[in-house]
């Protein structure tokens, strides 16, 4: 089976960018998933965000998951479980509008550190997305331009914690989805695995690595790209020993972007015979299809949005 692929950043922009952009452009092709070494992100401060995310889930959330799992019966499962995760979340919001100060327990140290990572990782989701560009034809800054709405994109970290499990294999840590929006990107714990993506069929490891991020696309992109790069089913597999910590920031579209697929691609394919065009539909409707949707197929998603174009036609702003 191939090697999930770890693409390192450093020699970028030096003699070896040819190499390193045919890496990226065959693990947005065939993998959907690829993990960035030396992405620009300093070693130390993600050791700072790992250390508060620990300490704030030890000192905040712990016990609210012990109590959830007490309440709900998931101590000693003996059928499997298919409607709930075993993961403790919360969800903090960076763009358009931060809602960090309104999230309890945080420490002020805390929030501080988590809005210099958003920044960091906002500034790495774009350049990784000018990257994609030149490698599939467009021009540079049109994938960003097309996540903007009319207050620019949204972006958000989901912080998560999956504690040990004593029957992994009733529950998963997260069950199996693609993600809805735009580009993902994953800190995740450095020890304790658990992460998988499903490749040709069968499920592949995504190994975890100190001060790597892994990269997603999600449903969005396949949109855009119109289908040349495709979101990938993934789940979490819960462990038995450690906590596993994910840090998973979404940077997708504004929730007034229309998205379609670029003209460009489309203009190409005809010319190749390739006919397949996906829907054009509004960022906003395709997450309210997705929060229903989100553990089953993307297939019948876009169904549904190119249902809703033939009768209600989008005019592209």
């Amino acid at each position: 089976m191939a090697t999930f692929p770890v693409i390192n950043l450093e020699k970028l922009n030096g003699d070896e960018r040819s190499r390193i952009m045919e890496q990226i452009k065959d693990a947005c092709e065939n993998w959907g998933f690829f993990e960035v070494m030396n992405h620009g992100i300093p070693h130390d401060f993600m050791d700072t965000v790992e250390r508060l995310t620990k300490e704030h889930y030890k000192k905040c959330m712990e016990q609210r998951f012990k109590e959830l799992v007490a309440s709900k019966a998931l101590e000693g499962l003996e059928a499997e479980v298919t409607d709930m995760d075993w993961e403790s979340t919360f969800y903090l919001r960076h763009l358009p509008e931060s809602n960090m100060a309104e999230i309890p327990d945080l420490s002020d140290e805390y929030r501080n550190v988590m809005k210099e990572f958003a920044v960091k990782l906002e500034k790495l989701a774009e350049e990784l997305l000018d990257l994609f560009c030149e490698n599939i034809g467009l021009e540079k800054g049109y994938l960003k331009k097309a996540f903007y709405g009319a207050k620019g994109p949204t972006f958000g970290t989901k912080v998560s914690n999956y504690p040990p499990c004593p029957t992994p294999d009733k529950i998963k840590g997260l069950r199996a989805h693609t993600d809805a929006g735009g580009i993902i990107l994953l800190f995740q714990d450095p020890v304790v695995g658990g992460l998988q993506l499903l490749k040709d069929g069968e499920w592949v490891d995504v190994p975890p690595l100190r001060h790597s991020i892994v990269i997603n696309l999600g449903d969005q992109l396949e949109v855009i790209t119109n289908g040349k790069y495709k979101s990938v089913e993934h789940r979490v597999i819960a462990q038995t020993d450690g906590t596993r910590m994910s840090l998973a920031s979404f940077y997708n579209p504004g929730s007034d972007a229309v998205i379609y697929p670029a003209p460009a691609l489309v203009e190409k394919e005809a010319e190749e015979k390739n006919k397949q065009v996906y829907p054009k539909f509004v960022f906003e409707d395709y997450m309210k299809l997705y929060a229903g949707l989100k553990f089953q197929a993307k297939e019948p998603r876009f169904e549904a949005m190119k249902a809703m174009e033939a009768t209600a036609p989008i005019a592209t702003a």
